[in-house]
């Protein structure tokens, strides 16, 4: 399923800003792991951060992974992102729910717990960045923008929201925005973004009430002008397939494999990502035992 991420900067060049519309990708991503309006919260702010932080990236293999690891409930989130802000996620426990008599039942910090968080961003190189820090909240948006000063000495707005249709049971509107100051930006820029986002409500309220993605990003930084740069198609997407699992199940050799064969006959692997299962029967054991044994 589709969505948009629209970037822009302010006139002045001293701040950039990414609003994304995630609604169908988080619906999407709630049907596939059957999650519960909890963990859809959770799972909805994590692969929308992603999707941005994806963009954000310059070259086109780049690759970033975003993973919350918390000690609550939801047994954390994590999606993966590519240049062009494809995004894949999953939540530890889609079933998550909290106790009966928690404050709120949709408390994403309490299910969440404490933990950390770790974006990984693979250039290509032989080693990829690698960068955390601790959850504040488990809120996500806030752990995220904890991440972004303490790790990368970037400060940094972030805002992200899901809502849920109780009656139909599925995602309305999902969102986030994320706002960084460009270096060298004065002290009078970073006292006018914090006077704007005072006003700033809920990504998901705003589309809910009919808002596009520019008119948000006008409302989020509204002592500037905003210029509109760039309006993207992202897409909730996992890049899963046979082959590549197949090529998992490779390899752990050809001993391994035997093993599986004798004990089950079969195997079954299971792809977080996109809550897909694949089968391989005897015959397909066999023939991948006989492909490795002879490139031995």
């Amino acid at each position: 399923m589709k969505g948009k991420i629209y970037s822009g900067v302010t006139a002045d060049y001293s701040t950039r800003i990414y609003v994304a519309v995630t609604t169908d990708m988080v619906e999407e991503a709630r049907k596939r792991h059957q999650a519960t309006p909890l963990a859809t919260e959770a799972l909805g702010r994590t692969l929308t951060a992603a999707s941005i932080m994806g963009q954000m990236m310059k070259n086109k293999n780049d690759r970033l992974s975003l993973q919350f690891k918390g000690d609550g409930i939801l047994n954390g989130t994590m999606a993966v992102a590519n240049r062009e802000g494809n995004v894949k996620a999953y939540v530890g426990n889609p079933d998550a729910v909290l106790p009966v008599g928690s404050a709120r039942q949709m408390d994403v910090g309490q299910a969440m717990g404490a933990g950390q968080v770790v974006v990984i961003r693979d250039f290509g190189m032989k080693d990829p960045f690698v960068g955390q820090s601790d959850l504040v909240t488990g809120a996500i948006a806030e752990d995220l923008a904890h991440y972004y000063m303490k790790s990368e000495q970037q400060p940094s707005v972030v805002s992200l929201s899901v809502a849920f249709d109780a009656e139909k049971g599925q995602v309305s509107a999902a969102g986030g925005v994320i706002i960084q100051p460009l270096p060298g930006a004065s002290n009078e820029v970073l006292d006018k973004i914090e006077t704007s986002i005072r006003v700033l409500l809920p990504v998901a309220q705003l589309l809910n009430e009919g808002m596009t993605g520019p008119e948000i990003a006008e409302m989020a930084l509204n002592q500037f002008e905003v210029l509109m740069t760039e309006e993207k198609t992202v897409a909730y997407q996992c890049d899963c397939s046979r082959d590549r699992i197949r090529n998992a199940l490779a390899s752990v050799g050809v001993n391994e494999l035997k093993a599986m064969l004798k004990e089950d006959g079969q195997a079954e692997l299971h792809c977080h990502f996109c809550n897909t299962y694949y089968q391989f029967d005897e015959k397909d054991l066999e023939e991948l035992i006989d492909e490795l044994s002879l490139k031995k």
